[in-house]
Protein backbone atom coordinates (compact mmCIF):
# COMPACT_ATOMS: atom_id res chain seq x y z
CA UNK A 1 0.00 0.00 0.00
CA UNK A 2 3.09 2.22 -0.66
CA UNK A 3 5.73 2.47 2.34
CA UNK A 4 4.57 5.12 4.74
CA UNK A 5 8.37 5.57 5.14
CA UNK A 6 8.26 8.11 2.55
CA UNK A 7 6.32 10.34 4.28
CA UNK A 8 9.61 11.34 5.78
CA UNK A 9 10.85 12.39 2.87
CA UNK A 10 8.29 13.89 0.70
CA UNK A 11 7.38 17.22 0.94
CA UNK A 12 3.60 17.52 1.85
CA UNK A 13 1.10 20.22 3.02
CA UNK A 14 -2.59 20.67 3.84
CA UNK A 15 -4.61 22.48 1.14
CA UNK A 16 -8.23 23.76 1.13
CA UNK A 17 -10.71 22.41 -0.93
CA UNK A 18 -11.90 25.40 -2.11
CA UNK A 19 -8.32 25.81 -3.65
CA UNK A 20 -8.84 22.84 -5.78
CA UNK A 21 -12.36 23.65 -7.06
CA UNK A 22 -12.27 23.20 -10.47
CA UNK A 23 -9.57 20.24 -10.75
CA UNK A 24 -9.99 16.74 -12.27
CA UNK A 25 -8.10 14.17 -10.34
CA UNK A 26 -7.14 10.35 -11.20
CA UNK A 27 -8.28 8.42 -8.63
CA UNK A 28 -6.07 5.08 -7.78
CA UNK A 29 -9.68 3.22 -7.23
CA UNK A 30 -8.39 0.47 -5.90
CA UNK A 31 -6.94 2.14 -3.24
CA UNK A 32 -9.77 5.02 -2.40
CA UNK A 33 -12.57 2.15 -2.80
CA UNK A 34 -11.02 -0.26 -0.17
CA UNK A 35 -10.65 2.32 2.35
CA UNK A 36 -14.50 3.37 2.17
CA UNK A 37 -15.98 -0.60 1.88
CA UNK A 38 -13.66 -1.26 4.93
CA UNK A 39 -14.98 2.18 6.59
CA UNK A 40 -18.72 0.95 6.23
CA UNK A 41 -18.65 -2.42 7.17
CA UNK A 42 -16.82 -1.70 10.27
CA UNK A 43 -19.93 1.16 11.76
CA UNK A 44 -22.39 0.02 9.31
CA UNK A 45 -24.53 -3.09 10.23
CA UNK A 46 -24.34 -5.76 7.95
CA UNK A 47 -27.70 -6.76 7.16
CA UNK A 48 -28.37 -3.06 5.29
CA UNK A 49 -25.65 -3.95 2.53
CA UNK A 50 -26.40 -7.91 2.30
CA UNK A 51 -28.56 -9.32 -0.42
CA UNK A 52 -31.04 -12.06 0.47
CA UNK A 53 -28.03 -14.47 -0.84
CA UNK A 54 -25.79 -13.26 0.97
CA UNK A 55 -23.64 -11.15 -1.13
CA UNK A 56 -22.21 -8.44 0.41
CA UNK A 57 -22.33 -4.90 -1.61
CA UNK A 58 -20.61 -2.70 0.95
CA UNK A 59 -18.97 -0.97 -1.79
CA UNK A 60 -22.26 0.69 -2.86
CA UNK A 61 -23.00 2.75 0.13
CA UNK A 62 -19.16 3.90 0.14
CA UNK A 63 -19.00 5.22 -3.19
CA UNK A 64 -22.31 7.09 -2.86
CA UNK A 65 -20.81 8.87 0.51
CA UNK A 66 -17.05 8.63 -1.31
CA UNK A 67 -18.35 10.89 -4.76
CA UNK A 68 -20.64 13.44 -2.60
CA UNK A 69 -17.47 14.66 -1.53
CA UNK A 70 -15.62 15.29 -4.98
CA UNK A 71 -18.67 16.60 -6.18
CA UNK A 72 -19.41 19.48 -3.07
CA UNK A 73 -16.17 20.84 -3.93
CA UNK A 74 -16.28 20.59 -7.56
CA UNK A 75 -13.72 18.18 -8.42
CA UNK A 76 -14.14 15.67 -11.16
CA UNK A 77 -12.70 12.25 -9.66
CA UNK A 78 -11.61 9.91 -12.94
CA UNK A 79 -11.53 6.20 -11.48
CA UNK A 80 -8.38 4.38 -12.47
CA UNK A 81 -8.53 0.65 -11.48
CA UNK A 82 -5.82 -1.89 -11.28
CA UNK A 83 -5.17 -4.27 -14.24
CA UNK A 84 -3.19 -7.61 -13.50
CA UNK A 85 -0.81 -7.28 -10.84
CA UNK A 86 2.91 -7.30 -11.38
CA UNK A 87 4.60 -10.63 -10.57
CA UNK A 88 7.01 -8.49 -8.25
CA UNK A 89 4.36 -7.92 -6.05
CA UNK A 90 2.95 -11.51 -5.93
CA UNK A 91 4.66 -12.03 -2.12
CA UNK A 92 3.13 -9.07 -0.72
CA UNK A 93 -0.36 -10.34 -2.02
CA UNK A 94 0.39 -13.92 -0.43
CA UNK A 95 1.25 -12.27 2.42
CA UNK A 96 -1.96 -10.06 2.37
CA UNK A 97 -3.52 -13.11 1.99
CA UNK A 98 -2.18 -15.06 4.77
CA UNK A 99 -3.04 -12.37 6.93
CA UNK A 100 -6.62 -11.94 6.02
CA UNK A 101 -6.78 -15.90 7.04
CA UNK A 102 -5.80 -15.19 10.31
CA UNK A 103 -8.16 -12.37 10.56
CA UNK A 104 -11.11 -14.35 9.16
CA UNK A 105 -10.41 -17.02 11.90
CA UNK A 106 -10.10 -15.24 14.76
CA UNK A 107 -13.63 -13.31 13.31
CA UNK A 108 -14.95 -16.82 13.28
CA UNK A 109 -13.87 -17.21 17.00
CA UNK A 110 -15.09 -13.48 18.11
CA UNK A 111 -18.74 -14.36 16.35
CA UNK A 112 -18.62 -17.63 18.13
CA UNK A 113 -18.15 -15.49 21.13
CA UNK A 114 -20.56 -13.16 20.78
CA UNK A 115 -18.09 -10.38 21.01
CA UNK A 116 -19.74 -7.43 18.79
CA UNK A 117 -16.39 -4.74 18.93
CA UNK A 118 -13.76 -7.83 17.67
CA UNK A 119 -16.62 -8.66 14.93
CA UNK A 120 -16.54 -4.59 14.00
CA UNK A 121 -13.30 -4.79 13.71
CA UNK A 122 -12.31 -8.32 12.11
CA UNK A 123 -14.81 -8.00 9.18
CA UNK A 124 -13.67 -4.58 7.94
CA UNK A 125 -9.99 -6.27 8.14
CA UNK A 126 -11.11 -9.13 6.10
CA UNK A 127 -12.60 -7.25 3.48
CA UNK A 128 -11.63 -8.06 -0.27
CA UNK A 129 -12.51 -6.19 -3.55
CA UNK A 130 -14.90 -9.62 -4.58
CA UNK A 131 -15.73 -9.79 -8.32
CA UNK A 132 -19.20 -8.43 -7.90
CA UNK A 133 -17.71 -5.64 -5.95
CA UNK A 134 -15.77 -4.93 -9.17
CA UNK A 135 -18.70 -5.23 -10.98
CA UNK A 136 -21.65 -3.56 -9.20
CA UNK A 137 -18.89 -0.86 -8.57
CA UNK A 138 -17.97 -0.02 -12.04
CA UNK A 139 -21.78 -0.24 -12.58
CA UNK A 140 -22.50 2.77 -10.33
CA UNK A 141 -19.61 4.64 -11.23
CA UNK A 142 -21.16 4.79 -14.87
CA UNK A 143 -25.10 5.63 -13.64
CA UNK A 144 -23.26 8.50 -11.61
CA UNK A 145 -21.75 9.25 -15.27
CA UNK A 146 -17.66 9.01 -13.68
CA UNK A 147 -14.94 8.50 -16.12
CA UNK A 148 -13.55 4.97 -15.68
CA UNK A 149 -9.90 4.11 -16.98
CA UNK A 150 -8.90 0.43 -17.01
CA UNK A 151 -5.14 0.20 -16.45
CA UNK A 152 -3.19 -2.58 -17.64
CA UNK A 153 -0.59 -3.11 -14.38
CA UNK A 154 -0.50 -0.74 -11.47
CA UNK A 155 -3.54 1.66 -11.26
CA UNK A 156 -1.42 4.25 -9.64
CA UNK A 157 0.81 4.27 -12.69
CA UNK A 158 -1.62 4.65 -14.65
CA UNK A 159 -3.00 7.69 -12.61
CA UNK A 160 0.39 9.49 -12.52
CA UNK A 161 0.63 9.14 -16.03
CA UNK A 162 -2.46 10.63 -16.85
CA UNK A 163 -1.77 13.78 -14.18
CA UNK A 164 1.89 13.67 -16.33
CA UNK A 165 0.01 13.94 -19.97
CA UNK A 166 -2.06 16.97 -18.71
CA UNK A 167 -5.09 14.96 -18.56
CA UNK A 168 -5.73 15.43 -14.73
CA UNK A 169 -4.66 17.77 -12.55
CA UNK A 170 -4.01 15.56 -9.25
CA UNK A 171 -3.33 12.13 -8.69
CA UNK A 172 -5.87 10.73 -5.79
CA UNK A 173 -4.14 7.92 -3.45
CA UNK A 174 -3.00 7.70 -0.44
CA UNK A 175 -0.19 5.53 -1.17
CA UNK A 176 3.06 7.53 -1.05
CA UNK A 177 4.57 5.23 -3.80
CA UNK A 178 2.40 7.92 -6.18
CA UNK A 179 6.17 9.90 -5.94
CA UNK A 180 8.01 7.09 -7.18
CA UNK A 181 5.52 6.53 -10.58
CA UNK A 182 6.41 10.15 -11.02
CA UNK A 183 2.90 11.92 -9.75
CA UNK A 184 3.21 15.42 -10.24
CA UNK A 185 0.87 16.08 -7.56
CA UNK A 186 -0.81 13.52 -5.42
CA UNK A 187 -3.96 14.36 -3.23
CA UNK A 188 -4.01 12.28 0.23
CA UNK A 189 -6.71 12.02 2.87
CA UNK A 190 -9.86 12.23 0.23
CA UNK A 191 -11.43 9.31 2.51
CA UNK A 192 -10.67 11.19 5.56
CA UNK A 193 -12.59 14.02 7.07
CA UNK A 194 -11.13 17.97 6.92
CA UNK A 195 -8.77 19.04 4.05
CA UNK A 196 -6.89 16.78 2.04
CA UNK A 197 -3.03 16.72 1.80
CA UNK A 198 -1.13 17.97 -1.43
CA UNK A 199 2.28 15.80 -1.96
CA UNK A 200 4.68 17.99 -4.26
CA UNK A 201 6.96 15.73 -6.28
CA UNK A 202 9.11 18.56 -8.00
CA UNK A 203 9.47 20.22 -3.79
CA UNK A 204 10.49 16.47 -2.77
CA UNK A 205 13.17 16.65 -5.10
CA UNK A 206 14.02 20.22 -4.71
CA UNK A 207 14.61 19.50 -1.07
CA UNK A 208 17.08 16.98 -0.99
CA UNK A 209 18.65 17.85 -4.48
CA UNK A 210 17.44 14.69 -6.16
CA UNK A 211 16.25 12.97 -9.29
CA UNK A 212 13.20 11.16 -9.50
CA UNK A 213 15.74 8.26 -10.09
CA UNK A 214 17.47 8.60 -7.20
CA UNK A 215 14.47 9.08 -5.16
CA UNK A 216 13.36 5.41 -6.50
CA UNK A 217 16.80 4.28 -5.46
CA UNK A 218 16.32 5.58 -1.95
CA UNK A 219 12.70 4.07 -1.85
CA UNK A 220 14.10 0.41 -2.94
CA UNK A 221 16.61 0.93 -0.29
CA UNK A 222 13.71 1.79 2.29
CA UNK A 223 11.08 -0.80 0.96
CA UNK A 224 8.33 -0.50 -1.22
CA UNK A 225 5.28 -2.42 -2.58
CA UNK A 226 7.45 -4.53 -4.65
CA UNK A 227 10.40 -5.27 -2.52
CA UNK A 228 11.39 -5.40 1.33
CA UNK A 229 14.11 -2.94 2.10
CA UNK A 230 17.31 -3.24 3.97
CA UNK A 231 17.42 -3.96 7.48
CA UNK A 232 18.42 -1.03 9.45
CA UNK A 233 18.24 1.31 6.23
CA UNK A 234 15.27 4.06 6.76
CA UNK A 235 14.79 7.52 4.85
CA UNK A 236 17.68 9.47 6.25
CA UNK A 237 20.48 6.47 5.70
CA UNK A 238 18.80 5.76 2.11
CA UNK A 239 19.27 9.57 0.87
CA UNK A 240 22.68 10.12 2.40
CA UNK A 241 23.73 6.27 0.76
CA UNK A 242 22.26 8.31 -2.76
CA UNK A 243 23.79 11.42 -2.08
CA UNK A 244 27.36 10.11 -1.41
CA UNK A 245 27.51 7.21 -3.65
CA UNK A 246 25.15 8.54 -6.17
CA UNK A 247 23.11 5.62 -7.62
CA UNK A 248 21.34 2.25 -5.96
CA UNK A 249 24.21 -0.27 -7.26
CA UNK A 250 27.13 1.72 -5.71
CA UNK A 251 25.46 2.14 -2.35
CA UNK A 252 24.40 -1.03 -2.08
CA UNK A 253 28.06 -2.07 -3.00
CA UNK A 254 29.19 0.08 -0.42
CA UNK A 255 27.17 -1.65 2.39
CA UNK A 256 27.80 -5.13 0.97
CA UNK A 257 24.06 -5.45 0.54
CA UNK A 258 21.58 -6.69 -1.94
CA UNK A 259 18.01 -6.15 -3.24
CA UNK A 260 16.75 -9.46 -4.99
CA UNK A 261 15.44 -8.69 -8.44
CA UNK A 262 16.26 -4.58 -7.51
CA UNK A 263 17.08 -3.91 -11.58
CA UNK A 264 13.39 -5.19 -11.97
CA UNK A 265 11.60 -2.84 -9.27
CA UNK A 266 13.84 -0.24 -10.24
CA UNK A 267 12.49 -0.85 -13.94
CA UNK A 268 8.79 -0.78 -12.48
CA UNK A 269 8.96 2.57 -11.33
CA UNK A 270 11.06 4.50 -13.86
CA UNK A 271 8.97 3.04 -17.09
CA UNK A 272 5.60 1.60 -15.48
CA UNK A 273 3.36 -0.40 -18.12
CA UNK A 274 0.47 2.08 -19.05
CA UNK A 275 -1.48 3.33 -21.41
CA UNK A 276 -2.76 6.44 -23.92
CA UNK A 277 -5.88 4.69 -25.01
CA UNK A 278 -8.51 5.98 -22.30
CA UNK A 279 -10.78 8.96 -22.69
CA UNK A 280 -11.89 11.13 -20.09
CA UNK A 281 -15.20 13.13 -19.98
CA UNK A 282 -15.03 15.54 -17.39
CA UNK A 283 -18.20 16.95 -18.15
CA UNK A 284 -20.12 14.76 -15.73
CA UNK A 285 -23.98 14.64 -15.41
CA UNK A 286 -24.86 12.08 -13.15
CA UNK A 287 -28.47 9.84 -13.44
CA UNK A 288 -29.13 10.23 -9.42
CA UNK A 289 -32.26 8.21 -9.97
CA UNK A 290 -30.93 5.57 -11.88
CA UNK A 291 -28.30 5.36 -9.21
CA UNK A 292 -30.62 5.36 -6.14
CA UNK A 293 -32.42 2.06 -8.12
CA UNK A 294 -29.99 0.24 -8.97
CA UNK A 295 -28.37 0.54 -5.49
CA UNK A 296 -31.61 0.32 -3.28
CA UNK A 297 -33.84 -1.17 -5.66
CA UNK A 298 -31.77 -3.82 -7.65
CA UNK A 299 -29.43 -4.64 -4.66
CA UNK A 300 -31.06 -4.38 -1.65
CA UNK A 301 -29.04 -1.44 0.06
CA UNK A 302 -31.23 -0.21 3.32
CA UNK A 303 -32.41 3.14 1.42
CA UNK A 304 -31.69 5.47 4.60
CA UNK A 305 -27.55 4.19 4.35
CA UNK A 306 -27.10 6.09 0.68
CA UNK A 307 -30.16 8.77 1.38
CA UNK A 308 -27.87 11.34 2.51
CA UNK A 309 -25.31 10.72 0.06
CA UNK A 310 -27.35 10.71 -3.10
CA UNK A 311 -29.03 14.54 -1.33
CA UNK A 312 -25.54 15.80 -1.25
CA UNK A 313 -24.55 14.79 -4.73
CA UNK A 314 -27.70 15.91 -6.31
CA UNK A 315 -27.55 19.19 -4.26
CA UNK A 316 -23.77 19.38 -5.65
CA UNK A 317 -24.84 19.29 -9.34
CA UNK A 318 -27.78 21.65 -8.54
CA UNK A 319 -25.42 24.17 -6.62
CA UNK A 320 -22.68 24.08 -9.52
CA UNK A 321 -25.22 24.26 -12.57
CA UNK A 322 -22.18 25.12 -14.77
CA UNK A 323 -21.35 23.89 -18.11
CA UNK A 324 -19.26 21.62 -15.69
CA UNK A 325 -22.46 18.99 -15.09
CA UNK A 326 -24.74 20.18 -17.43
Amino acid sequence: MGNAALREIAVIEEVPFEDLGGSVVAVDAHNWLYRYLTTTVKWTASETYTTADGTEVANLIGIVSGLAKFFEHDLTPVMVFDGGPSELKADEIESRREQRATYEEQLETAREEGDAVAIAQLESRTQRLTETIQTTSRELLALLDVPVVEAPAEGEAQAAHMARRGDADYVGSEDYDALLFGAPETLRQLTSSGNPERMSLEATLEKHGLTLEGLIDAAIMIGTDFNPGISGVGPKTALKAIAEHGDLWSALEARGEHVEHGDRVRELFRNPTVTDEYEVDTLIDPDIAAARAYVVDEWGVDEGEVARGFERIEASVVQTGLDRWS
